[in-house]
């Protein structure tokens, strides 16, 4: 996970910098398209995103042909939203902590970091738990013991899961991105191989039935026509909020590409291309259970248990554990590392953090069934997405329109009043009035009923929000950058 940086930054700062936060040289990132790829379809295939894109469908009141179109036109969008982000990650070779300096100040970025990393380890803890399931089912297919005593909601297979799956996913961080990398490139073609077998398993078992269960999924939904245009959108926004936490701190990833095509071509194949192929799987599979049990089913796990099948079981077991520890270390274990890092550089390496991470997480998954699930956990969880929402805009905007595609390396890991990202005392007052201001609105689409109806919008309304604000309230610095008035705080950007 360390390296030594091929970067001349004379002027860092030990409470700013160590070797995981520092630039990464080109000679250091090995990535192409097909490891951006398998980040986005470790994150497409998780158990969640599986009974996600087939509930769409399901419940959405649209025909469909405009689910299918809904979730592509997500997948378009979110590619266009992380093509901006990655890029000065790409550039520059820096990680979304250090990134967020720039806009909010170098000290300032602790705050929206720690927040991204609070989610991402409440998230590790629940993922984690979620994938010991898929190890259980493998153990009780085996052994059984299913009918034994239990300890806050987990009996004795349960638990010998949920330790193998935490243990794993530690002893693979430890081993360092490139084993990361391996793993990701494994899990993400295996989920689909498994998924294609499954849904020729369904049709084999379904018969023609399933054509007549497709042409219901595909028919107009009863009431479609007076609610079209808002269940659409919803579908929209549902699948961009879904990818939420990936899109702010994608530069965590786009780091490690080598070009900007290999990266914009990776989100094309991962995203638009890959979440279509998805959702098609999930929708045959889902009209498959509706010809074969009568009923819809939505969840993968409860799929493989209704057929009846030890090999099918057996291999079920393993795509589902690959694919959710795969999203887990993409959106929720490699982003709180560095979060947690650039809170004491000198102290906390992304090593150090990851392991904070594991422990606190450990604790919230053991806890999961019989305390967290019952306790109305999900108001917390978007809240504190929804103050996420404007940092987005806030980054983007600053880059492209404040800074003009240009940052100091030197800067951003030094503490100088002078410097161009010290702002006051390091702080970015106005950069954090622009964060409020997004942050109330979104919250609000939380919490106040009558503005419920947006909030399946509630993270693009935030973020283009926190975006207008920023600009507004950096206006002056945007002319003093724009007349050459402080050339010697804004070095151009880096060619490819």
């Amino acid at each position: 996970m360390r390296h030594d940086s091929d970067f001349d930054i004379s002027e860092k700062h030990p409470s700013l910098y160590n070797e995981d936060l520092a630039p990464l040289p080109p000679s250091k990132r090995r990535w192409g398209w097909f490891e951006i790829f398998n980040v986005w379809s470790n994150d497409i295939q998780s158990l969640f995103g599986y009974t996600l894109a087939a509930t769409l469908f399901l419940s959405s009141g649209l025909n469909g042909w405009w689910v299918f179109a809904g979730i592509i036109l997500a997948g378009f969008i979110v590619m266009a939203l992380v093509n901006l982000t990655g890029r000065p990650s790409v550039l520059y070779g820096i990680p979304y902590p250090v990134m967020a300096r720039a806009a909010m100040g170098i000290r300032g970025a602790n705050f929206p970091a720690l927040i991204r990393g609070i989610v991402a380890i409440f998230w590790y803890g629940v993922q984690t738990y979620f994938a010991s399931t898929a190890v259980a089912m493998l153990l009780y297919a085996l052994f059984g013991g299913k009918d034994g005593g239990t300890f806050l909601g987990l009996t004795t297979m349960d638990w010998l899961a949920y330790v193998f799956v935490s243990a794993f996913q530690v002893a693979l961080f430890m081993r360092g991105i490139d084993w990361i990398t391996n793993f990701l490139n494994w899990a993400g073609p295996l989920v689909y191989a498994v998924m294609i077998a499954l849904a020729l398993y369904i049709w084999y078992d379904a018969g023609n039935g399933i054509f007549t269960a497709l042409g219901t999924i595909f028919s107009p939904a009863e009431g479609a026509e007076g609610g079209g245009v808002g269940a659409f959108l919803g579908v929209v926004g549902t699948m961009i909020a879904y990818f939420a936490a990936v899109i702010i701190n994608y530069g965590d990833f786009s780091r490690f590409v080598k070009s900007q095509g290999a990266m914009r071509f990776g989100n094309f194949m991962g995203l638009p291309v890959s979440l279509a192929f998805f959702s098609f799987l999930a929708m045959f599979i889902t009209a498959g259970t509706v010809a074969i049990f009568g009923t819809a089913m939505t969840n993968p796990a409860e799929i493989v248990g209704q057929v009846d099948n030890v090999a099918l079981t057996l291999i079920a077991a393993l795509t589902f554990f690959g694919a959710t520890v795969g999203i887990n270390l993409v959106a929720n274990f490699i982003p709180p590392s560095y979060d947690l890092a650039n809170l004491a550089p000198s102290k906390i390496s992304a090593r150090t953090g990851g392991l904070i991470t594991a422990a606190i997480a450990f604790f919230i998954g053991g806890l999961w069934v019989a305390v967290i699930s019952n306790i109305g956990i999900a108001a917390f969880v978007d809240t504190l997405g929804a103050v996420l929402a404007p940092l987005y805009g806030i980054l983007v905007a600053d880059y492209y329109f404040v800074h003009r595609s240009r940052l100091n390396l030197q800067h951003l890991f030094a503490t100088p009043p002078s410097g161009e990202y010290f702002y006051q005392d390091g702080w970015n007052k106005r950069a954090m009035i622009a964060f409020a201001i997004g942050a109330v609105f979104s919250i609000a689409t939380v919490w106040l009923p009558f503005l419920g109806f947006l909030s399946g919008f509630a993270w693009i309304l935030g973020a283009a929000i926190g975006a207008g604000a920023h600009v507004y309230l950096m206006r002056a610095r945007m002319r003093a950058i724009a007349a050459g008035l402080s050339p010697d705080l804004v070095a151009r950007e880096p060619a490819e």
